[in-house]
């Protein structure tokens, strides 16, 4: 099983690319799509409205720098509070599975758990975070 040790690099890098590329895909469209109209429903929820920027930005960015490993720890941070507050405010009440018009919490629970990790795993080698810190390989 040593072997597989040699593999956590590419796990890590596929949990960012896959994090990284859903939160960009879910921030795009309220950041480039009606960001107001996204900030305004965020008020509307009982959170200051200005709140909805700073999680449209937050999905997208941290999005962003997610799939390119810069910056990797604090934007896993931002996005796993980012689902938390989206599990609180908008599906908790739905359940775990939701119905087929409202959506459960299992999606972003699975999402921010994905995020949780990486903000103690960190980057990992295949990354700009690891590059710019002065690391070299893949080996650990």
């Amino acid at each position: 099983m040593r072997y597989l040790d040699r593999l956590q690099p590419l796990a890590l890098f596929a949990m960012r690319i896959a994090l990284g590329a859903i939160m960009t895909a879910h921030g795009y469209h309220k950041v480039f799509g009606g960001l107001h109209g996204f900030a305004h429903a965020v008020g509307g929820m009982g959170l200051p409205y200005w709140l909805g920027y700073v999680s449209a930005f937050t999905e997208f960015l941290g999005g962003l720098l997610l799939m390119i490993g810069l910056f990797t720890r604090p934007a896993a941070f931002a996005i796993c509070v980012n689902l938390c507050v989206a599990i609180w405010k908008v599906h908790l009440h739905n359940g775990l599975l939701g119905s087929a018009d409202r959506p459960g919490y299992e999606f972003p629970m699975a999402a921010a758990a994905i995020a949780f990790a990486l903000i103690f795993f960190g980057a990992g080698p295949i990354a700009l975070d690891h590059v710019l810190r002065g690391g070299s390989g893949f080996s650990r």
